[in-house]
């Protein structure tokens, strides 16, 4: 090889560890160094039929949702059910709004829609009509 060829060699291989560490050297199925699934998706997307089967994932440094579980999780699907009839597509402690539980609703219409509750009394304090996130 002669030393143009070995350059841009060079080069491309930088370039391409430089890519790898940028995005965490793993693609959205990959497993995080604390060994959990890395989940990446669209609004909306991650999640069906009822469940908490996964948190929301987040791209780096953001702070991952916990599933509510138990009790809390009953309360709370219960009082946004009675506030937006539907069915529920994940319940979780919210992080864009600390100190809140947050419940989405798939509705009957075919659209969503996102009730934060207060975890102490399970009081709608707000709701998000997830089309309005997603610029429909």
């Amino acid at each position: 090889m002669n030393v143009k060829t070995r350059a841009l060699t060079a080069l491309s291989t930088g370039v391409l560890l430089f890519g790898l560490v940028a995005c965490g050297g793993s693609d959205s199925g990959g497993s995080g160094a604390d060994g959990s699934k890395a989940t990446h998706g669209a609004a909306g997307s991650d999640g069906g039929g009822g469940g908490n089967a996964e948190a929301e994932g987040g791209e780096a440094g953001e702070a991952k949702e916990k599933p509510l579980t138990g009790e809390a999780k009953q309360k709370a699907e219960a009082a946004a059910l009675k506030a937006h009839p539907g069915s529920v597509v994940k319940s979780e402690e919210d992080v864009e709004n600390p100190g809140t539980y947050a419940v989405e609703i798939k509705k009957s219409d075919g659209g969503e829609v996102e009730v934060y509750l207060d975890p102490k009394t399970y009081k709608v304090v707000k709701t998000k009509n997830e089309a309005d996130d997603d610029g429909n």
